[in-house]
Formats: C-alpha cells, sequence, structure tokens
C-alpha cells in the first residue's frame, strides 16, 4: 500500500517546521519555509515518497539557511542583533547556521536529521540508508566540527 501526500503531510510539515524553525529562531519564517518544502514535495512526490522524511529535513534545513542567509545580508540593527523572536541569542543562531554550512553533505545531513529533527540513531540509519555504526561516526565528526568551529 502506497502513502498518499494527503496521508503524509501532517508529519513532514511538522519535521519541516521544526528543523526551520530550530535554525531560525522565528515561528513566521519557519511556517514560511515549511509551507515552501511542502510545495516542493508535492510537486516531486511520485520521486520523494520512498524517502519523504529525509528530503523534507534536508530541504527545509537548506531554505532555512537561505532565508538566515537573506536576513544576514539585510541590516539588523539594535534589539534584532541581540534577540531573536522566541528570545535566543540571533548571534548564536548565525554561528550555528554558518558551522552547519561548512560540514559535509552526509555530516550535515546526519546531524540535521538527529539533533534538529529528532530522529533516533536507528530511524536516522534507515532514512540515509546505513549502518547505525555510520550515523554514530558522521555525528560524532559533525559535532566536533561544530564545538571547533563555535569555540
Amino acid at each position: 500500500m502506497t502513502t498518499t501526500f494527503d496521508e503524509s503531510f501532517d508529519g513532514l510539515y511538522r519535521i519541516s517546521f521544526r528543523v526551520a524553525y530550530r535554525i531560525l529562531g522565528s515561528a513566521a519564517e519557519a511556517e514560511d519555509v515549511a509551507q515552501e518544502t511542502m510545495a516542493k514535495a508535492y510537486s516531486r512526490w511520485w520521486r520523494i515518497r520512498p524517502d519523504a522524511a529525509r528530503w523534507v529535513s534536508r530541504v527545509s534545513a537548506n531554505n532555512a539557511i537561505d532565508v538566515w542567509r537573506k536576513r544576514k545580508r539585510e541590516d539588523l540593527t539594535g534589539e534584532e542583533l541581540v534577540r531573536a523572536h522566541d528570545g535566543e541569542p540571533i548571534l548564536e543562531r548565525l554561528a550555528l547556521v554558518d558551522a552547519l554550512s561548512r560540514l559535509s553533505r552526509r555530516q550535515r545531513e546526519v546531524v540535521v536529521l538527529r539533533y534538529l529533527a529528532g530522529y533516533p540513531e536507528a530511524d536516522v540509519a534507515e532514512i540515509l540508508d546505513c549502518s547505525v555504526g555510520t550515523v554514530k561516526t558522521h555525528a560524532s565528526r559533525g559535532l566536533s566540527s561544530l564545538r571547533n568551529t563555535l569555540q
């Protein structure tokens, strides 16, 4: 039995929103990213259906990073520079997004799926079609790189 887009929408939207929100810190921007991601998912459903969760996580992260880069180009002044919409320091978010963009593709996928989307290691391994050991290795290397970059 194949899963339809309508049946999968709610779960995929939650994944997309959660990933975007953790990168951007703004519910409004995360909703925009999630909506854009789901529109893309709908138009590609026949192709992404077997791997929809991974695809949505990756595209949401990429779209959120694009929004962040666009925001970075704009002049942030005063209070905006100190705090994001949810009260978290925006400079920490900016540093995290920059550090994520420096990881290898596989490390970024593992870190986003494991720590931003909240999947357990076994699920990440299944989504990425690799072993749990490979997920642990990429997570360890990715987190180590993030620690070094963010120090």
